[in-house]
């Protein structure tokens, strides 16, 4: 049975991390954030580590997260290739080997309309990093989660899974046309689907998983490789070149953009709950293809109502995709129990 239905948590798209974990206490819990070095990922693991959890910054670049996040007490730093295995193998070793429980997992970093390109397995980089590089992620540090015996793992979805289901016949776009947006948004529905069967499999063991849609986010370094023209289709700016930080429109800044992420991980209104697609700090309702089409324009613009679609959170597509992923991965929740 699905709990995507709103919980009426009073909190909103304007609502911040620090209004989110207030009132928390999270001394004695250890929490892993991937890409902690800047954007959202860098304000989750500061508003973490500030309600008192020790946190893991797992990155690629292990100096830049150092200098991002200097002052920060409660951190620990750790290398994390998402798009390369041995990376993902080798830093869930290292962490299995200290022997600590994992109460936290915030599968946050990503890549965002990048050209067409492929791992060394072959597999579309968009769902390679932002699927794939995760799903290995949690399932080679499920011991972990299990041992801490009332775990969440909250993965960063997006509004753009509304642009495309995955395509479970044309994952690599042989045969369709290949654009950015769609490798992406792809990846966001697989996020999604993700979060639905892990917590299926997970709940009987204490780990309940979540997605979620952060919000248009400007300010992030996620952008940076495109050009002028592109940032300024995908967000609001003033004449003088500054994003516009609007969040009834759905254009946030990264305290406001991390707050769902935060939530998840954290609030006790989540308690018994799981498997669900949140956004603005609550569980998001379902909207049908039909209101989106009735909206016209574009379906991820983020000034629509918050929602998730059917294809996002539907059981059947989310438990193939966690079959295609072992095969893709070659990792499974049983070889790490």
């Amino acid at each position: 049975m699905s709990n995507q239905s709103p919980l009426g948590t009073g909190f909103g798209r304007a609502s911040t991390t620090s209004d989110v974990i207030k009132g928390i206490d999270l001394r004695g819990k250890i929490a892993i954030v991937t890409g902690a070095n800047a954007g959202l990922g860098q304000e989750t693991a500061r508003t973490l580590a500030g309600a008192g959890a020790h946190v893991i910054a797992a990155v690629r670049d292990v100096k830049n997260a150092q200098r991002a996040l200097a002052g920060v007490d409660g951190l620990e730093f750790d290398t994390l290739d998402l798009i390369d295995s041995k990376s993902i193998a080798a830093f869930a070793e290292r962490f299995l080997a200290s022997g600590r429980a994992l109460d936290i997992l915030v599968n946050n970093a990503g890549i965002f309309c990048r050209p067409f390109a492929l791992d060394s397995r072959g597999i579309e980089s968009h769902f390679a990093v932002n699927h794939l590089g995760h799903f290995e992620l949690t399932t080679r540090l499920w011991p972990a989660l299990v041992k801490a015996n009332d775990a969440r793992v909250v993965t960063v979805s997006s509004l753009a899974h509304r642009i495309a289901p995955v395509s479970f016949e044309d994952i690599n776009f042989e045969r369709r046309e290949y654009q950015p947006i769609l490798g992406y948004a792809q990846s966001k529905t697989a996020n999604a689907l993700f979060a639905v069967e892990l917590d299926h499999r997970g709940r009987d063991q204490g780990v309940r998983a979540f997605a979620v849609h952060p919000g248009v986010i400007v300010e992030t370094d996620i952008i940076d490789h495109l050009s002028d023209d592109e940032k300024h289709a995908i967000g609001e700016w003033t004449p003088d070149g500054r994003p516009v930080i609007d969040p009834a429109s759905g254009y946030k800044s990264i305290p406001q953009g991390a707050a769902t992420a935060v939530w998840c991980a954290t609030s006790p209104l989540l308690e018994g709950l799981g498997g669900v697609y949140c956004e603005s700090s609550d569980i998001a309702p379902v909207v049908s293809p039909e209101l989106v089409a009735s909206w016209g324009g574009i379906a991820a613009d983020p000034s629509h109502p918050a929602g998730v679609m059917p294809h996002a959170i539907d059981p059947v597509a989310a438990e193939r995709l966690w079959t295609l992923s072992e095969e893709l991965t070659d990792t499974r929740l049983s070889q790490s129990e």
